[in-house]
């Protein structure tokens, strides 16, 4: 991971929501920092404990440099160079119309327009959109040798990168600019709609604007059509940053078997589409014990799991209460099987990742991420490598290989353990 943070570098992270995306973004800006690299983290997460955690008492659509009191307070150089800001959906939008729009009564017309409100709000990609362009904006200043992009959560992560595309479908197609020309009667309209191409593009409209106002839909592009070629022209030069060699897509996922599945999926999409991802970091994989456990003890890097084995061997011999001693056996037994299924299906997954693609592994870390030093401890194991993958695997097949306890006939009753 420490080869993605270079200088003139944009990480763009993404998955689907729920699998911490935006700690992730904040922990390898943060990592950047730490190289020497003046940073800015762009992310979408209104969520109060990110700004507490960064300490910031506001996090706003302007980049927020990250004190130095609160970087010392974390054990961290007070002169790190680090910045975040939070996404502003509508005023993305609203920001290109005012530049790219002189007349103030016209970006009124398109502010005030129904389906101008829709597109921006409800248009799958929206945020996406959003983005990107403040990406793009931030980029073209220069003023950030690194830039950590934390995408908006979608249910599935590649709509991030169709947005583009999708918006210079929608807004550029010859169909609509035909279709919607301010010259137009109410006859010509209702004739052109006739054809299928106007009809497929009137379907695709409306469901922003409900059915049988076209002429909202009329009203906006009139307004807007001194601009669009601006607008789809910025659109393209969106897309071009993200097919640049300095965009390297991070995928986030956890240890869920679908969200592997997700992962290897998105593999194949991107592929397809001809961007390339640069690395995939599998977050909350086990946790901080058991990571403690195999630098305490290289040789036996899982015996606090083996230890669980023992448990049982008491169960059976009588010691204890056998009613309530088995219950929690059972979960400790149910906690060791999860562990194991974790380490070997993470494992298994390393093996299949393309010579290109990194993987950076991080613990739960237990007591969740309130403050910057919380974020410090991620990003030192975000970047320090998957060398703990192999002892973990090794240790795993050595425990699901040992015969275990069972609970045999005349044994303690497990009543309630299931």
């Amino acid at each position: 991971m420490k080869d993605l943070l270079t200088k003139g570098s944009i990480p763009i992270l993404l998955g689907t929501g729920g699998v911490g995306k935006t700690t992730i973004a904040a922990a390898l800006g943060l990592a950047g920092a730490s190289a020497d690299l003046n940073t800015a983290v762009i992310t979408v997460d209104p969520s109060e404990r990110l700004r507490d955690a960064l300490g910031l008492a506001h996090l706003g659509g302007q980049p927020t440099r990250i004190g130095g009191r609160q970087l010392a307070a974390a054990g961290l150089d007070r002169q790190l160079r680090l910045s975040a800001m939070m996404l502003d959906v509508t005023g993305a939008w609203d920001a290109i119309v005012e530049r790219l729009i002189a007349d103030p009564a016209t970006r009124r017309r398109i502010f005030d327009n129904p389906f101008y409100r829709s597109l921006t709000a409800e248009f799958a990609g929206s945020e996406a959109f959003a983005a990107l362009q403040q990406l793009y904006d931030l980029h073209q200043t220069g003023a950030f040798e690194l830039e950590v992009v934390d995408t908006p959560p979608a249910s599935h992560s590649f709509e991030f990168l169709q947005t583009p595309a999708r918006l210079i479908r929608l807004l550029d197609s010859r169909t609509a600019r035909w279709l919607f020309t301010p010259s137009l009667s109410a006859g010509r309209i209702a004739m052109k709609v006739a054809s299928k191409a106007a009809r497929f593009v009137v379907r695709e409209l409306e469901r922003f604007v409900g059915a049988n106002v076209l002429s909202t839909i009329t009203d906006f592009f009139a307004a807007a059509a001194e601009s669009m070629d601006a607008i789809v022209d910025r659109l393209h030069k969106t897309e071009a940053l993200l097919h640049s060699p300095a965009v390297r897509f991070v995928m986030v996922t956890t240890t869920e078997p679908d969200r592997i599945r997700q992962a290897r999926e998105l593999l194949g999409q991107m592929d397809s589409e001809g961007l390339k991802l640069a690395a995939i970091v599998i977050n909350r994989f086990l946790d901080e014990r058991t990571w403690s456990a195999v630098a305490d003890s290289a040789e036996r890097p899982l015996s606090h799991l083996a230890e669980i084995s023992e448990l049982r061997s008491s169960l059976t011999r009588g010691d204890g209460d056998a009613d309530g001693f088995g219950r929690l056996i059972h979960h400790f037994e149910e906690y060791r099987d999860r562990t194991l299924d974790e380490i070997e299906r993470v494992a298994a997954f390393a093996r299949e990742l393309p010579p290109g693609v990194k993987l950076a592994i991080a613990p739960e870390i237990e007591a969740g991420v309130r403050d910057l030093a919380a974020l410090w401890r991620i990003s030192r194991y975000v970047t320090s490598g998957t060398a703990i993958l192999k002892p973990l695997e090794a240790a795993a097949s050595r425990l699901r290989a040992r015969p275990r306890p069972h609970q045999g006939d005349g044994s303690p009753s497990l009543k309630g353990s299931s």
